[in-house]
């Protein structure tokens, strides 16, 4: 039958935890065991040693050996019982050089022959160890024993008995292993409040889930239309998924790095940063219109998702168009029908001559326009587009020129992007210019080589020198937004797409009052300046 082990991440790494400490805790506590083992032996050693040293040392020992004959009841016996009692050794031998004990704790080994080598304490030379003699395993210690001229006459070997130092180990155990259970129990509850701040962040998943998370994650992420930018506390991209590297173009290696480094100062940075709040906040990148939504996380970043909205954005400007192409056929059709009545009335008047010069005048205002435009502007796509906002300016009241000097070849590398420009700039100098006295809007586009220029002049209220650079700020606005998409786009877009082409978008004072609007788009022409272009005979 299989065991299975704990799945969850808490339960793993608390069972591994407490696997550490414990075997941590045992391996310190039989590595100190051990060392202390050691230094109790080398204690009892020692201790033997000194005496068997302080035995060699009375005179009377050395003079027994020599003088008296080994018995039970000798003086040398009698002496180093005594010794033997007050010091609480094992034993205390003292013999001869030929190794015949002299005292012994059992009297009946007196006068035999010791049952250890004593060749080395016989030689000279005092000596430590852990050995077994006829009393047991103890604790030894032998010195040479010499007479008052320093001749070695014998040896003097003390023991302790080595259950007495393992008692004294034994006797330490309790306590070192109260020492170590308390360790145990602080390492465990560590280990506990550990994996249980584990827990909460993994929110109990076994690693098998997580794996499959991180997978699913990046499938998703990687997988959806929309982009994702995660943030850390500190500012820096945590993550960018494909379709946020498109939109915003960023590279996969730019993750880890500061938003500060890998995005241009502007309204985009600023709301990905937090700097900017609300919901479906719109911004400009590299000529696209954006709709970003940032939600913080709980550990101090964020991770905002981005949408691309620039192709609904040019259908809610076609919208527009639509709408005010509508109301100016609305107008022309009211328009229309009265001039129809003030036909026929010269004509039931009999007025035919009066009739006549009416019906040519009233056709030949909106030809002269179509002609004029058609005339200086050469792509059919832009004179489409001044001709209906011709006619729609016509029905708010306002003129809208060509100036004399406008002279643009059908040559553009891409129309649309002039006509979302000049389709932007004449949408707010209209606005701008309605209601104002003698309203007039004045368009010139003029090519120089390969580089389009556009101005567009308007007779409304001016732009004060403060906000002639917050206007071309994304969401910057003094309309009330229209129900199907809101504003504050139009300038900014205008920008980027002048920054793109490596131009510019600027604002002055107009002579007289007003606003004149210079966009600067450089290779915004095909082909040489000089020769021929496609539309210029006529």
């Amino acid at each position: 039958m299989r065991i299975r082990g704990p799945r969850r991440v808490f339960s793993q790494v608390l069972l591994a935890q407490l696997a550490t400490v414990t075997g941590a805790v045992a391996l310190a506590t039989g590595l100190f065991l051990a060392a202390f083992g050691d230094e109790l032996d080398d204690q009892a050693m020692r201790r033997a040693l000194a005496i068997a040293r302080a035995v060699a040392a009375e005179p009377r020992f050395a003079e027994g050996v020599q003088t008296t004959p080994p018995s039970p009841d000798g003086p040398v016996q009698t002496a180093a019982e005594r010794v033997r009692r007050a010091t609480g050794a094992g034993y205390v031998v003292v013999m001869d050089r030929r190794g015949v004990r002299w005292s012994h704790p059992a009297p009946d080994r007196v006068g035999r022959r010791v049952s250890t080598d004593p060749g080395d304490a016989l030689a000279g030379r005092e000596v430590m160890e852990i050995d077994v003699g006829t009393l047991g395993r103890s604790a030894r210690g032998k010195v040479p024993l010499r007479d008052g001229t320093g001749r070695i006459v014998g040896a003097v070997s003390v023991g302790i008995a080595y259950d007495d130092v393992r008692n004294g180990l034994l006797y330490a155990v309790p306590g070192l292993l109260a020492y170590a259970s308390g360790a145990l129990a602080v390492g465990a509850l560590a280990a506990y409040l550990v994996a249980r701040r584990l827990r909460r962040r993994t929110h109990d998943l076994s690693f098998s889930d997580i794996s499959a998370l991180l997978t699913e994650r990046e499938a998703m992420l990687h997988g959806i239309r929309e982009g994702v930018v995660a943030l850390d506390g500190r500012g820096r991209v945590r993550l960018v998924n494909d379709e946020a590297q498109r939109l915003l173009d960023l590279r996969a290696e730019d993750a880890g790095r500061p938003l500060e480094e890998i995005l241009p100062p502007g309204r985009t940075r600023d709301v990905l940063a937090g700097r900017v709040t609300g919901s479906d906040l719109l911004a400009v990148s590299g000529g696209r219109v954006l709709v970003v939504n940032r939600m913080p996380t709980g550990d101090g970043g964020a991770v905002a998702t981005l949408r691309d909205r620039t192709e609904l954005e040019l259908l809610s400007r076609e919208l527009d168009g639509t709408r005010g192409l509508i109301d100016a056929l609305r107008a022309q059709d009211h328009e229309h029908a009265n001039r129809l009545h003030a036909l026929l009335g010269l004509l039931e008047l009999g007025m035919h001559q009066e009739a006549l010069e009416f019906l040519a005048g009233a056709v030949g205002v909106h030809r002269t326009t179509a002609e004029q435009v058609a005339e200086r502007v050469h792509d059919p796509l832009l004179a489409a587009l001044l001709v209906g906002k011709a006619t729609v300016a016509a029905e708010r009241g306002v003129s809208l020129r060509v100036a004399p000097d406008t002279l643009l070849p059908d040559r553009l590398v891409d129309s649309r992007d002039l006509v979302t420009v000049v389709g932007n700039l004449v949408d707010n100098a209209l606005d701008a210019a309605a209601g104002s006295r003698e309203a007039r809007v004045e368009v010139a586009l003029r090519a120089e080589g390969r580089t389009v220029v556009l101005r567009v002049s308007d007779t409304g209220p001016g732009v004060p020198p403060g906000r002639r650079e917050v206007i071309f700020t994304e969401g910057w606005t003094l309309k009330e937004a229209p129900a199907h998409r809101p504003r504050g786009i139009g300038l900014a877009l205008v920008r980027r797409l002048a920054e793109r082409y490596g131009g510019g978008a600027t604002v002055a004072d107009r002579e007289g009052g007003g606003a004149v609007f210079t966009v600067v788009l450089p290779d915004a022409l095909t082909g040489s300046a000089d020769g021929p272009a496609h539309g210029d005979a006529r």
